[in-house]
């Protein structure tokens, strides 16, 4: 076996390959140097490792690593993609591991290069000699925007483990479910002209009044027919988050968009959802026919839901010494338990550092997270 690097070498080699994700083309990076790196390392333990592409993205693969056979196992998965950084708000180099407090500092050292260095130093500890079931590892692409990295994947179906762990950040705690992300854009097209005559227009801030109308009717039976009570906030949520019409208080107003946010629960798709917010609309669509466009601002994630009394849940829980717990966020577990298998999202760090500049690992989960993937890999692959 070929020497692979140290951890701290690992982490600094990540976190100095830039793989950026971004709607916008000008900041998004491919995350092929990372998805290399990876395949060279997990090859040089012995796993079988392949690259995949991945469509609908600019230049963006998956790769899968694997080692042991037959059915079963375990699945570790996570995303090779970090969000952009803010330009001059970062007190060092995002792309350089700098080590002060006793925390690793970089752009990725927590959400989530740091949790592939961490699955390879476990790795390099452990008999895989003695694997009875298959150990895989999925890197996959464009968490942070599409999803269509474990889109991808789980509509593949090449695997199909018994269990796995996302290791995004939770304070290694399990987590075995979480609420889901749409977003909806929703632009009235009226009239514009002159405010002496309001009747020679249509006023797309007034169409729009009765649009918020509509949208608060639903959010208001969201919250009383959907409940979720291991959530802090039980129910679905929805927020207007942005809003903008006109161009000067003597012109009618001929364009008003809405962006609105909406958290469902497990239970209520991301289809029904958006079915909901059209029927909502229809009066209003039907009464200023071809006036409301409404679409998606970008790709939404699903919710997810394991079972908290779960065989999976009850051990992982065990051996990481923490209750089971439900998050806000979203992540690639609904695609990846798509596959058949027990799904928990657990990692290291905290999701407070992630999506902010000076982010960090602490260095207390080095030897803590290496311990529990070991514990997990034996319970699954080698018990």
């Amino acid at each position: 076996m070929k020497k692979l690097p140290d951890i701290k070498s690992s982490f600094s080699q990540l976190i100095a390959t830039p793989s950026i994700s971004a709607l916008e083309a000008e900041l998004d990076t491919s995350n092929l140097a990372v998805i290399e790196l990876l395949h060279n390392w997990f090859a040089d333990l012995g796993m079988q490792c392949q690259s995949v592409p991945v469509a609908n993205t600019r230049n963006k693969h998956n790769l899968v690593a694997s080692f042991g056979q037959g059915q079963g196992g375990l699945l570790l998965a996570g995303h090779t993609d970090t969000v952009p950084f803010d330009e001059g708000r970062w007190s060092q180099d995002p792309f350089s591991l700098v080590e002060k407090n006793n925390r690793w500092y970089g752009l990725g050292c927590c959400d989530m290069k740091g949790f592939f260095a961490l699955t390879l130093e476990a790795l390099k500890e452990l008999p895989m000699e003695k694997f009875r079931r298959p150990l895989h590892i999925l890197a996959s692409a464009d968490e942070e925007t599409t999803m269509n990295g474990a889109k991808a994947f789980a509509a593949a179906k090449s695997i199909a483990p018994d269990y796995a762990i996302i290791g995004e950040p939770t304070s290694l705690k399990p987590v075995y479910m979480h609420k889901g992300h749409f977003t909806q854009g929703i632009r009235v097209t009226g009239r514009s002209g002159h405010s002496s005559d309001p009747a020679k227009g249509l006023n797309a801030i007034e169409v729009m009044h009765l649009v918020t109308g509509q949208l608060l009717k639903l959010k208001q039976h969201l919250a009383e027919n959907y409940r979720e009570d291991a959530f802090s906030v039980p129910y679905p949520t929805m927020n207007f988050g942005h809003i903008h019409g006109g161009d000067a208080a003597n012109r009618i107003c001929g364009c008003c968009d809405l962006h609105i946010d909406l958290r469902p629960i497990p239970g209520l798709a991301l289809d029904d959802l958006e079915l909901m917010v059209a029927n909502y609309l229809e009066p209003i669509c039907s009464q200023y026919p071809g006036c409301i466009q409404v679409a998606p601002l970008y790709p939404g994630s699903e919710p997810f839901a394991d079972k908290k009394e779960g065989s999976w849940t009850q051990l992982v829980a065990k051996l990481s010494d923490s209750q089971p717990e439900v998050v806000n966020y979203a992540t690639e577990a609904p695609y990846i338990s798509q596959l058949g298998c027990q799904t928990l999202v657990l990692g290291p760090g905290s999701i407070e550092q992630a999506h902010q500049p000076d982010e960090f690992l602490d260095i207390s989960y080095i030897n803590q997270t290496k311990d529990l993937l070991k514990k997990l890999i034996y319970h699954a692959c080698i018990k």
